[in-house]
């Protein structure tokens, strides 16, 4: 238990920030979901659409810093690489997917 106000107020910081790093990753999850199922479903220019919005909020909490950069970039690579994996296959779903 902290006793010094400082450690106190220390606590109190870290409280708000891990809850604001937790909403921005899971936003980040939903996204990524998203773009999967539409994967998944061949729906290939869902998943364009869907790409976009999650590399969008992947360079968003990267900048943040709740992500590092290079996570960010790392993941956007392979989901890039898995939508073009999927376009290659013709979206014939589950094939695509695992990619």
């Amino acid at each position: 238990m902290a006793h010094s106000l400082s450690a106190k107020k220390r606590v109190r910081q870290s409280i708000k920030r891990r809850a604001r790093n937790r909403h921005r990753k899971e936003m980040l999850k939903d996204t990524q979901k998203s773009f999967t199922s539409a994967i998944a479903a061949g729906a290939i220019d869902k998943a364009a659409t869907a790409l976009n919005e999650v590399v969008k909020r992947l360079d968003k909490v990267a900048a943040q810093g709740t992500i590092h950069k290079n996570t960010a970039a790392r993941k956007r690579s392979r989901l890039t690489k898995r939508l073009n994996a999927a376009r290659a296959a013709g979206g014939k779903g589950k094939a695509a997917a695992k990619a």
